[in-house]
C-alpha cells in the first residue's frame, strides 16, 4: 500500500481490517502463470518519453496483469464527442505502438495468449458511451478497424441508445438501441452494460444474440444503488454465458471507505447468484497505488463536484470516500486479492477464473464467432 507521511485522510487507510482466518496463500509462482484480466483499469499517463516513463512499465510488470480494457471513448450528452474520441483512439494507439517491446493491442483472442506468452501488457480498447455514434450505427465500422472490441450502452444518463441507472423512468433499451446491440454482435464486438439502468441491462442481455460483460459492477443484493447489478440479472447474464466484473469503488458499502472485506462479500455474492464461471473482475481503477495525502484528497472533492455539478455522480459516491481499496493500494493487488480468497478456502482453479480466464473466455467467445 502506498502511503505518504502525512496525516491520512478521514482515516481512510488506518481503519483496521479484520481479514479472514488464512489458509495457504495463492502464491505469486501461480499467479505469474495466470491470465490476469483488469476488466476496467486505465494506463496512465500517454507520454512514451516522459522522464517517468520506466517507473510507468515498471508498475505494469510488478502488478502481474496480462491485460486491461482500457476506455478510449469520451462519454457524456455534449458535443463533439465523435471527434475526442478519434483523438483519443490515436493517443492510445500511438502509445502503445511507441512501446512495443511492452504493450500490445489486443483485438483477437489469439492476442491475449500472445500478451501472456510474451510478458507484455495487452490493451482491449472500449467504449463507456455509445455517444460517438451519435445517429449512425455504422460508425462501428470504423472503430472495429481501429480496434474497438468492447462497447458499454450507456454512461449513467439517458442517451440515444438506453437508460442510464440515473434515469429514473427506467425505460430500457431505444428501438436505436436495439439496433446497436445487433450492430455489436455483427461486428463481433463486446455489448457492455455497466452503469446502465435495470431495465436497459434486462433488455440488452435478452436481446443480445452473444453472451455480454457488465464490466464493472458490485451486487445490489448486499447494497441497494443504481450502479449495482441484481440477482436477476446476474442470474440472467450467466445464462447466456456473460461475465459480471467486480469493482473496487465506493457502491460495494452503503457509506465509508469500501474495504478488502466488502470486495470479497460482493465476489462471493456473484459468485453464489451466478456461478464461479461468471464473474471477473472489473476494478474502474488505474495499475498503480495511490498516495493518499491532502492533494489526493482534495482532487478526489473537486471530482466529485465535478460529477455532481453535470448530473452523473452516482449515489454511494461522496467527497471523502476515495476510488480504491485500503488493502489493495498497489499494483499488485490481485495477487492480494487471491492470497485472500485462498485463504477462505477457494480453489486454485475457482481463483484463476476470477482472475481472468472467465474474461478470456467471454472474449473468445464473442470475437471468434
Amino acid at each position: 500500500m502506498i502511503v505518504s507521511r502525512r496525516a491520512l485522510i478521514g482515516g481512510a487507510a488506518a481503519l483496521a481490517f479484520a481479514g479472514p482466518a488464512r489458509g495457504a496463500d495463492f502464491g505469486a509462482a501461480r499467479y505469474g502463470k495466470a491470465m490476469v484480466i483488469d476488466g476496467l483499469s486505465s494506463l496512465g499517463a500517454l507520454d512514451p518519453k516522459a522522464p517517468g516513463i520506466a517507473a510507468q512499465l515498471a508498475t505494469y510488470r510488478a502488478s502481474g496483469l496480462t491485460v486491461i480494457h482500457q476506455t478510449v471513448g469520451a462519454a457524456g450528452n455534449t458535443p463533439g464527442r465523435y471527434e475526442e474520441t478519434l483523438r483519443r483512439v490515436a493517443r492510445y494507439t500511438r502509445f502503445i505502438e511507441a512501446l512495443p517491446d511492452h504493450l500490445l493491442h489486443v483485438r483477437t483472442a489469439a492476442d491475449l495468449a500472445a500478451a501472456q506468452a510474451s510478458g507484455r501488457l495487452g490493451v482491449i480498447f472500449g467504449f463507456q458511451d455509445t455517444v460517438p455514434l451519435e445517429t449512425e450505427v455504422e460508425r462501428l465500422d470504423l472503430f472495429n478497424l481501429l480496434g474497438v472490441r468492447i462497447v458499454q450502452l450507456t454512461y449513467n444518463k439517458r442517451n440515444l441508445v438506453g437508460d442510464g441507472c440515473l434515469e429514473s423512468g427506467n425505460a430500457g433499451l431505444s428501438d436505436f438501441g436495439r439496433e446497436v446491440v445487433a450492430g455489436l454482435n455483427a461486428r463481433r464486438m463486446i455489448v457492455d452494460a455497466s452503469h446502465a439502468a435495470q431495465r436497459t441491462i434486462a433488455e440488452a442481455i435478452a436481446t443480445s444474440s452473444a453472451p455480454i460483460a457488465i464490466s464493472h459492477t458490485g451486487c445490489r443484493a448486499l447494497n441497494d444503488v443504481p450502479r449495482n447489478t441484481t440477482d436477476a440479472d446476474l442470474r440472467a447474464l450467466a445464462d447466456k454465458g456473460g461475465v459480471a466484473g467486480i469493482y473496487f469503488m465506493p457502491f460495494l458499502r452503503a457509506s465509508g471507505q469500501p474495504r478488502a472485506a466488502d470486495v470479497i462479500r460482493h465476489i462471493e455474492h456473484a459468485v453464489t447468484v451466478a456461478g464461479e464461471d461468471h464473474v471477473a473482475l472489473g476494478t474502474d481503477g488505474g495499475i498503480r497505488g495511490i498516495e493518499l495525502n491532502a492533494d489526493y484528497a482534495e482532487g478526489q472533492r473537486r471530482f466529485y463536484e465535478e460529477r455532481k455539478a453535470l448530473g452523473i455522480a452516482a449515489p454511494g459516491e461522496a467527497p471523502d470516500v476515495f476510488n480504491l481499496i485500503p488493502e489493495y493500494n498497489e499494483p499488485a493487488r490481485f495477487l492480494k486479492l487471491a492470497d485472500d480468497l485462498a485463504g477462505r478456502g477457494w480453489p486454485a482453479r475457482r481463483i484463476e477464473k476470477l482472475l481472468g480466464a472467465n474474461f478470456a473466455r467471454l472474449c473468445a467467445d464473442v470475437w471468434s464467432r
